[in-house]
């Protein structure tokens, strides 16, 4: 039930312009094909098995039905075949054999690639509920809309500020764990440019079906120009809307690089523009909506960390309109 949720959460949040079907069959990148491909090879496994299993049982009902007169005497004991009981011992050992030789082969090709001078590293920390993205070499801090280049081996370091909770886009990759005191590894190669959707696969609150994942696979070009602008700081506006923000609680959450504003609890705000949608995926950045939030986040996003007191309507207002200018 909680994963249909974060499916009808995830549709009714990103629209029609992006790839909003989630599908492991669809895999465009190298982890997420080798996946695909053992996926099919114990599908057709099992599918044989069930064939010649359901073909038996048939065949024997038809073929040994007791047409004689009905009758309460226990039917003759028959001991059976020792080639017969050899063979379905050996079979199933064999098949086993055969999906674990498989298997450790794919989780050996995935586990044991190590980063190159080229790749680029990613620094994934899972929050309740949302995803913080830090990219060590330029330094670029963001929130819950990862952006990689297409063709470039990413690798994505990731580790919890709280709870348990699972990192899963379907058609990069499979899921991996996202543990407190713990560092695991996944990495990505996007063979497609576009934005690609995920979600957190483990459950981790009463918001858990809301912590989604937009992947957006850029041109090496847009990624290089993306970084360039993620690196600059925001300009003061000096505005109703800059000061109601800073003088506020907002700052004891949320960093504005450029202002005096460090807070690392909440999403860092420098370039919140840049982005498609907030509240982890499940809004699409509006006036509206950012005037409904700054309103009562709790009503929006029930148990969600953002916790402020009560702000007028011109402050809503004003602060809304400094939010859009965070490019």
């Amino acid at each position: 039930m909680r994963f249909l949720a974060a499916l009808v959460g995830l549709s009714a949040s990103v629209q029609a312009q992006e790839h909003a079907f989630q599908s492991i069959f669809r895999p465009l990148a190298t982890p997420a094909r080798a996946e695909y491909e053992l996926s099919l090879l114990v599908l057709s496994i099992c599918a044989a098995i069930f064939a010649v299993v359901t073909g038996l049982i048939i065949y024997v009902i038809v073929r040994f039905r007791d047409r004689g007169p009905i009758t309460h005497a226990e039917p003759p004991q028959v001991y059976g075949s020792n080639q017969v009981e050899i063979a379905w011992t050996i079979i199933p050992i064999l098949i086993v054999f055969v999906l674990t030789l498989a298997t450790a082969r794919v989780t050996s090709t995935i586990q044991d690639r190590e980063p190159t001078a080229s790749s680029l590293q990613v620094n994934v920390i899972g929050h309740q509920w949302w995803w913080e993205f830090r990219y060590p070499d330029s330094k670029v801090v963001t929130a819950n809309e990862l952006h990689v280049p297409a063709g470039r081996m990413t690798f994505l370091n990731l580790q919890s500020a709280d709870v348990v909770h699972s990192f899963w886009i379907p058609q990069m990759s499979g899921k991996t764990d996202v543990i407190p005191g713990r560092k695991n590894r996944m990495w990505i190669d996007p063979r497609e440019t576009g934005v690609f959707l995920g979600n957190c696969a483990e459950y981790c609150g009463a918001q858990h079906a809301h912590m989604l994942i937009r992947l957006v696979v850029d041109t090496p070009e847009e990624f290089d120009k993306w970084t360039a602008a993620q690196r600059k700081n925001a300009q003061m506006t000096n505005s109703a809307g800059e000061t109601a923000f800073l003088n506020g609680q907002c700052v004891d959450c949320h960093t504005v690089r450029g202002a005096p504003a460090s807070g690392d609890a909440g999403p860092d705000l420098t370039h919140f523009m840049s982005r498609s949608t907030f509240g982890s995926g499940m809004l699409p950045i509006t006036i509206e909506n950012l005037k409904r939030w700054l309103k009562d986040p709790q009503a929006v996003k029930s148990g969600t960390k953002m916790i402020i007191d009560p702000l007028s309507d011109k402050d809503v207002d004003a602060m809304v309109e400094y939010l859009m200018t965070l490019k």
